[in-house]
This record gives structure tokens, C-alpha cells and sequence, in this order.
């Protein structure tokens, strides 16, 4: 009898079961405060400050499994990208830029229909920064990493451009955590404005276009 259970089980999930594969990139809006506020204080000049949100590319892939017709789960990877260089009175060159890798297991609620699914849902992950920072008075990059772990929320729709090719369009709220910079010998960047090391949590909106295959 258990195996007839088991039987059944197993071929309820291969009926509904599909997997769906999507890539693709985007912008999001990020609101960092501290590193936006240590850039502000000792670089930026006071008639260019950089705002509260700003702008930067990520890309995106992700798989997903349908384990039924409502429920799906997966695993996304965002690659996100910033950088910021400047030349002024007030620091002489300076420039920044870092990678943020964002590996994120999901769950989705699904919506299907005929020609396009939508999915809602959100998930966790761990967050990995690298950053390298050059100064003037600096021949060399002097590097930095720090690591966390975030959160998303994610709403995708997929429209059928043809057999099992489909159009991905998203949207995404993001607060990632990974926490206080600092180099191989543990030294953290201070910002003697605030009397706190410089950390890069965020809370961002993202907009995603991509592609999707349906196997």
C-alpha cells in the first residue's frame, strides 16, 4: 500500500511538474545610506552630492520548478554592479566601484493562463560584496569585502514569443544586509562624520527584463 502511495505521489508531481529557466538584467534604484554618506562627506563635491537612491545594473538568472499548478520553487543569482568616480577640490581622484552576488533560494505563487504565467512570491539568501576603492594619494586599489544575507520580494510575468520561448518582464523590492566592509586584515572604513565603519545594507526597487525557456 505505501508504495502504491508513493506510486501515486511521484506521478501526481510529474503531471504538473515543469521547469523554467530565465536570464536577464536590469536597474534597480538603491538606497545605501552609510556608503552613500561616507562618499558625500569625503569625495563628493557639495554641489554634486549623490542622492538618497541611485542607479545600478544587475543581472539575473533563474530556475524554477513547478512542484504543482499554484506553488513553484527556485533558485535565483543577481550579479549587481556599481561604481563612482570623481575629480574635485575636495578630494583630488577619487574612485569606487563594487559587485554584489546575491544567491537567493524562492518560492512563487503561480498564475497561470493560456500563453503567460505569472509568479509573486520572495525568498532569502546570502549576499557576497567585493569593493575596490582608489584615492588620490593611492597608486593602487586597495580592496574590501563584507558578507550578509538579504531578502527579496518578486513579482514576474512571462508572455509566449513562440514553442516554449517566453518574454520575461519583473519587478523587485530588495534589502540586503551584507554588513561592514573591511579588508584581509579585518581594518574597516570609518566615517568620522557619523563615528561608524561604512557599511553597504540597502534597500532597493529593481526592474528586470529577460528571457525564459519552458522545458
Amino acid at each position: 500500500m505505501k508504495k502504491i502511495i508513493l506510486i501515486l505521489m511521484f506521478s501526481s508531481l510529474s503531471l504538473y511538474s515543469q521547469i523554467d529557466v530565465t536570464a536577464g538584467m536590469g536597474v534597480s534604484f538603491v538606497n545605501q545610506p552609510s556608503f552613500t554618506d561616507y562618499i558625500n562627506y569625503y569625495f563628493a563635491p557639495g554641489d554634486d552630492q549623490l542622492p538618497s537612491f541611485g542607479s545600478t545594473v544587475e543581472f539575473f538568472g533563474e530556475i524554477g520548478y513547478d512542484i504543482n499548478k499554484k506553488y513553484q520553487v527556485g533558485v535565483e543569482y543577481a550579479h549587481q554592479i556599481y561604481s563612482y568616480n570623481v575629480t574635485s577640490y575636495k578630494a583630488g581622484f577619487y574612485d569606487v566601484s563594487y559587485t554584489q552576488l546575491k544567491p537567493t533560494v524562492m518560492a512563487y505563487y503561480l498564475i497561470p493562463g493560456p500563453g503567460y504565467k505569472l509568479k509573486l512570491g520572495g525568498g532569502v539568501g546570502p549576499r557576497f560584496v567585493n569593493m575596490e576603492e582608489q584615492k588620490a594619494n593611492s597608486v593602487t586599489k586597495q580592496e574590501f569585502s563584507a558578507t550578509g544575507f538579504g531578502i527579496v520580494l518578486k513579482a514576474m510575468g512571462h508572455t509566449l514569443l513562440g514553442d516554449n520561448l517566453y518574454a520575461t518582464i519583473g519587478a523587485d523590492l530588495r534589502y540586503d544586509m551584507p554588513g561592514e566592509l573591511s579588508d584581509d586584515n579585518d581594518t574597516t572604513i570609518n566615517n568620522i562624520s557619523l563615528n561608524e565603519n561604512v557599511n553597504v545594507n540597502s534597500i532597493s526597487i529593481g526592474v528586470k527584463l529577460g528571457v525564459s525557456y519552458f522545458f
